[in-house]
C-alpha cells in the first residue's frame, strides 16, 4: 500500500517523463471538475436514479475516484504541497472543530 509520499513521488516521475510538465494549476482545476463529474456520472448510474444508456460502458467507481486522486496530486505537486501536511491539518481542523457536529457512536456530548 502506497502512503502520500510515495503516490506523490510515483506521479512527479511520471509528469517528468514530459517535456509539457504539470498543466497550470487552472488547467488541472478544470481537469479535476471533469474527473470529478465522471466519478459524480458513475455514482448517479449505481446510486441513483439515472440509468445508462445502451451505449454507455460501465466504469468503475475504483477508477474514477482514482482518475480524481492522480489529479489532486498532480496540483497538490505543480503547487509544491506536502499531501501529508495538508491532510494532517485538516484532519487536526475536523477533530478540534467537529468533535461534537454529528452524534457519536460513544455517546460523549459537549460540554
Amino acid at each position: 500500500m502506497a502512503d502520500l509520499e510515495h503516490m506523490q513521488k510515483e506521479v512527479d516521475a511520471y509528469i517528468g517523463q514530459f517535456k509539457a510538465g504539470y498543466f497550470s494549476p487552472l488547467g488541472q482545476l478544470a481537469r479535476l471538475t471533469e474527473e470529478v463529474g465522471e466519478l459524480a456520472r458513475e455514482i448517479n448510474h449505481s446510486y441513483g436514479e439515472k440509468q445508462k444508456k445502451p451505449s454507455e460502458e460501465d466504469k468503475a467507481l475504483e477508477e474514477e475516484l482514482g482518475d480524481v486522486l492522480f489529479v489532486i496530486i498532480s496540483l497538490a505537486n505543480s503547487l509544491d504541497i506536502d499531501l501529508s501536511e495538508a491532510f494532517d491539518l485538516t484532519m487536526q481542523k475536523f477533530t478540534q472543530r467537529d468533535h461534537f457536529r454529528f452524534e457519536r457512536v460513544d455517546g460523549e456530548k459537549d460540554a
